[in-house]
C-alpha cells in the first residue's frame, strides 16, 4: 500500500491529520489514490446518509451587493451586470413551486443587498416558515450583526451558509478589498453558531493565490470549526472581474477535496455544486460519487436566473423548475443515488 494511501486510511480511521499528512494527500496522490479515497469517502457517507441525496431549493433573490469582491460576477463595481430584485410575494411563489415539487428546504440567497433591511428579511423568513412549517429555511445573505442574525433566528431562520472562502488571512485579503475582514467573516460564523444556526461554510478551489497549503490549512480549519454544512467547489472566473483571465479550479481537485472533507467530517452535509457541474457534464455525479450527498438545483424564476451571474457559463439557467428537479433525479437514479424528500437535516454520528 502506498504512503498516501496508507494516510487516506488513517483519516478514514481517525478523522483528522496533521497539516503536513493532509499536504501529502493534496501534492502526492495519484489517479490510483484518488480512486482509493473516493471507495473510502463514499462507504462512510453510506453509512450514515445511504444513498440518499437530500435537494435544496436554492432561489436567488437579489443579484444587488454592496462588496466589491475581485472574483465575483454580482460584485458593486461591476455596470455589466443586469441587476434585479425578488419581491416577497416571488419568493413566496417560488416556495410553493418548490413545496409542489418535493422540496423541504429553501435556500434564500443574494448579495449584501441594503434594499432589504433586517425586518424585510425577517418578514420574509416567517412567511415563508408560515406557508411552510415542514420546511427548513436556509439565509445564505454574507455578512450582518449578530443582532440581525439573531432576529432571523426568532422569525424562523434554520440554518445558514457564509462561505469563510479561505481560513489563511493574507490569502483572504489578496481575494477581497481592503474594507472586507477576514476576522469579521469568522465572527458571522461563530456568531451564527452561537445563536443556534446549522452553520455551512465553504471554500474555492483554485482560486487565484490558492496554494496546497492552504488547501491543508482549510481541513483543519473545518476540524477545528465543525460545520453542519461544508460548500466548496472550483474557482471559475468571471469576465467582467479582476480576477476573469485567471485560470478556473480543476475537476480532479474538487473532488480531491470532497473526499477529504468527507472522511475528516463523516456526518456533514456536503454539497455537489452547480459550479462543479459547470466544469464538467457529469460534476455533480462525480461529487456525490466523491462523498457528496447534496444538490441545489434553482427554483428562481427563469427570467432572472442569467443575471445571477457570480461566475460564467453556469449550468441550468433556462430550464424550469420542474426540469431541473427531474433532471437531478434521473442523474442520481444512473448512478445509483436516490433524490429523497425531505428537509435533510444533519445527522449527527455517535
Amino acid at each position: 500500500m502506498s504512503h498516501v494511501k496508507h494516510l487516506i486510511e488513517k483519516l478514514s480511521r481517525e478523522h483528522i491529520l496533521t497539516l503536513e499528512e493532509y499536504l501529502a494527500i493534496i501534492t502526492e496522490a495519484d489517479q490510483e489514490d484518488t480512486a482509493f479515497l473516493f471507495d473510502k469517502a463514499d462507504a462512510l457517507r453510506r453509512q450514515t446518509y445511504g444513498v440518499d441525496v437530500y435537494v435544496r431549493g436554492l432561489i436567488e433573490f437579489s443579484n444587488y451587493c454592496r462588496n466589491d469582491c475581485f472574483y465575483c460576477g454580482i460584485r458593486c463595481s461591476n455596470r455589466n451586470c443586469d441587476r434585479y430584485r425578488l419581491t416577497k410575494e416571488d419568493i413566496l411563489s417560488c416556495c410553493r413551486v418548490g413545496y409542489e415539487l418535493g422540496y423541504r428546504t429553501y435556500v434564500l440567497q443574494g448579495g449584501e443587498d441594503p434594499h432589504y433591511s433586517v425586518d424585510d428579511i425577517a418578514d420574509i423568513v416567517s412567511a415563508i416558515k408560515k406557508q411552510h412549517p415542514d420546511c427548513a429555511l436556509t439565509l445564505s445573505i454574507g455578512e450582518h450583526p449578530r443582532e440581525a442574525y439573531a432576529k432571523w433566528k426568532e422569525a424562523g431562520a434554520d440554518r445558514y451558509l457564509l462561505r469563510h472562502e479561505t481560513a489563511t488571512k493574507s490569502h483572504y485579503d489578496s481575494l477581497h478589498p481592503e474594507k472586507m475582514s477576514f476576522d469579521n467573516r469568522l465572527r458571522c460564523l461563530r456568531d451564527l453558531k452561537e445563536l443556534g444556526y446549522q452553520v455551512g461554510c465553504g471554500f474555492m478551489v483554485g482560486s487565484p493565490n490558492q496554494t496546497s497549503d492552504h488547501l491543508a490549512a482549510e481541513l483543519l480549519f473545518l476540524k477545528k470549526f465543525g460545520p453542519d454544512m461544508v460548500g466548496i467547489g472550483p474557482f471559475i472566473p468571471q469576465k467582467d472581474t479582476p480576477f476573469g483571465d485567471q485560470k478556473a479550479g480543476t475537476l480532479e481537485q474538487t473532488l480531491l477535496m470532497l473526499g477529504l472533507i468527507r472522511l475528516t467530517l463523516p456526518d456533514v452535509l456536503l454539497p455537489a455544486t452547480t459550479a462543479l457541474g459547470t466544469i464538467h457534464p457529469q460534476g455533480r455525479e462525480l461529487g456525490i460519487k466523491a462523498g457528496a450527498n447534496v444538490c441545489m438545483p434553482n427554483l428562481s424564476p427563469v427570467s432572472v436566473r442569467k443575471k445571477y451571474a457570480l461566475y460564467d457559463n453556469k449550468i441550468c439557467t433556462g430550464d424550469e423548475a420542474a426540469e431541473c428537479r427531474n433532471c437531478l433525479s434521473n442523474r442520481m437514479a444512473r448512478i445509483g443515488y436516490r433524490v429523497v424528500t425531505a428537509r435533510g437535516d444533519r445527522i449527527i454520528c455517535k
